[in-house]
């Protein structure tokens, strides 16, 4: 490995250069950090104890949720570390580490978007064949193959990451390791590592897009054919809910890696990395439970237990 004996550690500027605005946005978040977590693990526990969840849709929106809480608790406890601590330093392990657990969560829940769109076309376009068609087996699948998925492109952009070598500067202008960041303070060509990039990063998203996309076309054309106003209501708003999740996600997602070799600000990258990183895992759980009825009174249903 080329770059062991140059460089052991490197600095995460974090997002912002003010002493003043440190503790404030420690407190900022670590609010969001804590509802996060308690608003994943919340929706799992729920989606767990009810039998009446225990359909393929809330199987995915429940293994959602793990990937939102696992991603957020990659990302955020060492930028909340490093608001508070002075010299904000990262071990080359332990930055290789944050990226390869950072690349699985974000490529696995890409793929798991993509199959929560295929069981909705499914359920509305095939209703009487949808328990032979998303059997439980077949959730096993494509969940497997998710995770399965999310980690070799991981692998891949970690094994081409060793080759370069970083001896010009160890300061990363980010709040987290990240392929680009890592890319831009290097002093070997990255040609190669932007290649893969626009490879597999693209072709990731493109396929998970076109799968969303085209179920939920097939599934707006269903829905406008139907006569009962009520169903017509219920399947609008749980497909609403994942269209915003996925707009959310996508958008910034294909900003940065689609055209990774733009000229956009460290600033700008930053920005875009906290929706998918950070806001993304905190208001997942919201999007989804607000508008399912279902979710709703199971909530209702626990809270009366337990009061």
């Amino acid at each position: 490995m080329k770059n062991a004996t140059l460089l052991t550690e490197f600095v995460l500027t974090g997002l912002s250069y003010q002493p003043e605005w440190q503790m404030p946005l420690f407190l900022v978040f670590l609010a969001i950090y804590l509802i996060t977590i308690g608003g994943n693990l919340g929706l799992i526990i729920l989606i767990r104890n009810d039998p009446h969840l225990h359909i393929p849709m809330y199987f995915f929106l429940g293994t959602l949720a793990f990937v939102d809480a696992s991603l957020s608790s990659t990302v955020t406890p060492k930028m909340l570390v490093n608001f508070l601590d002075n010299n904000k330093m990262i071990s080359f392990s332990e930055c290789m580490i944050q990226f390869f657990s950072f690349a699985v969560s974000v490529t696995t829940e890409c793929f798991l978007l993509a199959a929560m769109a295929y069981d909705r076309y499914v359920a509305i376009c095939k209703p009487l064949l949808y328990p032979l068609i998303m059997t439980n087996r077949l959730c096993i699948q494509l969940l497997v193959l998710s995770l399965v998925g999310g980690v070799l492109h991981a692998l891949i952009h970690e094994s081409f990451l060793f080759q370069l070598s970083f001896c010009n500067s160890h300061i990363i202008h980010h709040f987290y390791c990240d392929v680009i960041p890592l890319i831009k303070i290097s002093c070997t060509d990255p040609a190669i590592n932007y290649l893969m990039l626009f490879i597999f990063s693209g072709s990731i998203q493109v396929f998970s897009i076109v799968t969303i996309l085209g179920s939920y076309t097939f599934v707006l054309l269903t829905i406008l054919k139907k006569k009962s106003e009520k169903g017509a209501s219920k399947s609008f708003s749980t497909c609403g809910a994942h269209l915003l999740s996925v707009s959310l996600y996508y958008g910034p997602l294909l900003f940065m890696y689609v055209h990774p070799t733009s000229s956009q600000a460290d600033s700008q990258d930053m920005i875009f990395s906290l929706f998918y990183t950070v806001l993304i895992p905190v208001l997942n759980p919201f999007i989804y439970s607000l508008r399912n009825k279902q979710v709703i009174d199971s909530l209702r249903k626990l809270l009366k237990r337990n009061v």
